[in-house]
Parts: structure tokens; C-alpha cells; sequence
């Protein structure tokens, strides 16, 4: 039995107008799934799930016998919501089977994620700035909500911040604290969370302010755990934050630029990942359209910058790397791109395969590992 490397892209299939007030034209037609070559990081299409809309977020469980999507909707059935679908994976191909679809109670939910022990599955709806959580059933559906959240309150851009922007959920190792960084309040929101009742409750210290203005939009972890990286869509920047596990709480440890001195066009930060061996993180720049890589400090958090690579196309919305940390994926929106980088392992620069594959409007890349075949 042989490794195989299977790449879904979640997608744009309808109009969508962002928190910018821009209308991006989705031309894609669901959820497209690739076979990677892990030698030389070359994609060859495998299928497709049409008949979802606006899959743009896409999350597997921790067997990745399950996907679930985000629909980035306004509206679903008159009523001001998005939805959620959930689907089973063959784990011979890779061909997803449609299970059900759930409201999220709030609009235009953008990113979704499964909790370790696959039994709930948490949304935050961008644009009315809430977040929701939803019960895993044993044939891998969603049950009706367990919990939901609505932020309040407001920041400092007339355009942008006017209310709150729940932009993203992440839970801890221990699954014990969620963290929602929320754009319009400058704030990444701490909660507690109770895996008996699948409800969320604001921690003790229920927050961690970021400069007004910065736009808190991503997070991720460090594999030790000691460390999480902030990035903030609006000042493109990058916080370096030392994390206290019994607490749940962070302590600033550093603010980075993710943009070069002196570049002064319009850019807006989008996805953050830590490599697989925790010695680099990675942004992405949208207007620069690049992706800026840090060295981490495995002590002390601290970042050095490394490179500013262009991504080849236009519009770096979410990108991801592969769990061997060979590769690095960029999805690029507003080019209709996936571009694969290789990733140099002693300097975590990025080096261009030459390999690019056509996907209209393309917003998410996860990665599958399963065994297959050998030939």
C-alpha cells in the first residue's frame, strides 16, 4: 500500500459581495478534489462535487472520513442565514456523498472546524459577526445547533469595522478553549468549552485586544502549543503570542509587518499556517499578493523574517501545507489558481514547481492522506 495525497479546493459558485462591498462573480461549481504527486507536487483533477453552493470553506474530521463546508449565503429559504453541509468520504476515492445541511443562524459563515473527538463542529458567520456550534450524529451528519453566539460592538474603520466580524474559530490541543478572532472588534474572543453540552462560555479573561484598526482575521498554533500566531487582515500584521493552557489565556509577545519596508499599495492579510515542524509561519498578502515567511524562535516566539514570495497570481486568499511540509498550496482567487511551492526545508523558503492547475475562483485548500493501491 502506497501513500496518496488528495487535495480539495473549496470554491465561489454564486455572486458574493464582502465586507469591502465588492461583488466577486463565483465561477466555481462546488468542491474540487486533486491527486498530488508528492515527488514533484504536479495535480491531476480527480472529480467534483457540483450542486453545493458557495463551498468556500471546507474542514475534514480527524479520521477524514468526514467533510463538512460552509455555504456562504445571506439568505437561505427568505430567512438571514447561511448553511452548513455535511458529507461522508470514500475512502477509496475520495468521491464525497452528500448527508445533510444545517442552518448556521447568522450570514455568510466563512470557516468551519471539527473538534478532535468529532463531536461538534464549529462556524463563525463573517458578516454578522456570530459563531455557532452544531453536534456531529454517528452517520456523520449535523443535528440542529447546540449553541450560538452573537458578538456586539464595533472598532475604529467606518467601512469595515461598523459591527462585529467573527472571521474564524480555533480550539486548542486540549480542546478545553475556542479562539474567534473577530475583525470588526479588534479582538481575538477566548471561550471556555463545555464537550458534554457542546456550549461556549466567555473565559475568564474573555478576550485579547489587538491595535485598533488591525482587523484580527486568522490564528494559528504552534505544535508545542506554547505559541500562537495572530494575523490581522486590515493593518497586515502578525502577532507572535505565548499561550498558558490552563488559563486560556496570551501574552503579546511580538507585532510583525507582513508586508516588505516600504511597499505602500493596498494589501489586506487572509491565512496563517505554522509549518508542520513549527519553525516557520506563513501569511498571506492580498494586493502584494505574496506569502511572507517567519522564522520561529522554538524558546522564545519570537519571528525573523525570512522572504516575501509572490504567489503567481492574483488574490492569495487561503493557502495550505501539506502535512509532510514538502509543499505549500496557494489559492488564488481572483486568478482562478492553484499554485504549489515547494518548501525548503532548512530556510522555509518558498521554491516555485512550475506546477499551476486551473480552478475558477478558488477560496480553501485541505489536504487527505489515505492509503491506496500502489498502482
Amino acid at each position: 500500500m502506497a501513500k496518496e495525497m488528495l487535495v480539495y479546493i473549496g470554491t465561489y459558485t454564486e455572486p458574493i459581495r464582502f465586507g469591502t462591498g465588492k461583488i466577486l462573480q463565483g465561477k466555481g461549481e462546488g468542491i474540487y478534489v486533486y491527486r498530488m504527486n508528492q515527488t514533484s507536487g504536479a495535480m491531476e483533477l480527480v472529480g467534483k462535487t457540483t450542486g453545493v453552493t458557495n463551498p468556500s470553506y471546507l474542514a475534514f474530521d480527524s479520521t477524514q472520513r468526514f467533510l463538512y463546508a460552509v455555504n456562504e449565503l445571506k439568505t437561505y429559504e427568505n430567512k438571514p442565514t447561511g448553511t452548513i453541509s455535511a458529507f461522508a468520504v470514500d475512502p477509496k476515492t475520495g468521491k464525497l456523498e452528500f448527508l445533510n445541511k444545517r442552518v448556521t443562524h447568522g450570514t455568510d459563515p466563512c470557516h468551519v472546524l471539527v473538534d478532535k473527538k468529532r463531536k461538534y463542529v464549529f462556524v463563525a458567520n463573517f458578516m454578522s459577526g456570530s459563531i455557532c456550534v452544531l453536534p456531529v450524529l454517528g452517520d456523520g451528519s449535523l443535528g440542529e445547533a447546540s449553541d450560538f453566539i452573537q458578538h456586539q460592538g464595533s472598532s475604529i474603520d467606518p467601512a469595515r469595522q461598523k459591527g462585529p466580524h467573527a472571521h474564524s474559530v480555533t480550539l486548542d490541543e486540549a480542546g478545553r478553549f475556542a479562539f474567534v478572532p473577530d475583525l470588526g472588534l479588534d479582538k481575538l474572543m477566548v471561550y471556555k468549552f463545555d464537550p458534554k453540552r457542546g456550549m461556549l462560555e466567555p473565559n475568564e479573561a474573555p478576550w485579547v485586544k489587538m491595535k485598533p484598526g488591525a482587523g484580527p482575521r486568522h490564528v494559528a498554533f504552534h505544535p508545542s502549543g506554547k505559541f500562537a500566531f495572530l494575523i490581522n487582515e486590515l493593518d497586515s500584521t502578525l502577532a507572535s503570542l505565548s499561550y498558558d493552557g490552563r488559563k486560556g489565556t496570551f501574552k503579546e509577545l511580538q507585532i510583525v509587518p507582513t508586508l516588505p519596508e516600504g511597499y505602500r499599495g493596498e494589501s489586506t492579510c487572509a491565512d496563517v499556517h505554522v509549518s508542520p515542524s513549527g519553525a516557520f509561519v506563513y501569511g498571506s498578502n492580498r494586493g502584494h499578493d505574496s506569502i511572507v515567511i517567519y522564522r520561529i524562535n522554538q524558546h522564545t516566539g519570537r519571528l525573523t523574517c525570512v522572504d516575501h514570495e509572490p504567489t503567481r497570481g492574483k488574490t492569495p486568499r487561503s493557502f495550505g501545507v501539506d502535512p509532510n511540509g514538502r509543499f505549500l498550496l496557494v489559492a488564488n482567487q481572483d486568478s482562478d489558481t492553484i499554485v504549489t511551492f515547494r518548501i525548503e526545508p532548512k530556510t522555509g523558503k518558498l521554491l516555485p514547481t512550475g506546477h499551476a492547475m486551473q480552478v475558477p475562483t478558488p477560496v480553501c485548500v485541505k489536504f487527505m492522506v489515505h492509503p491506496v493501491d500502489a498502482n
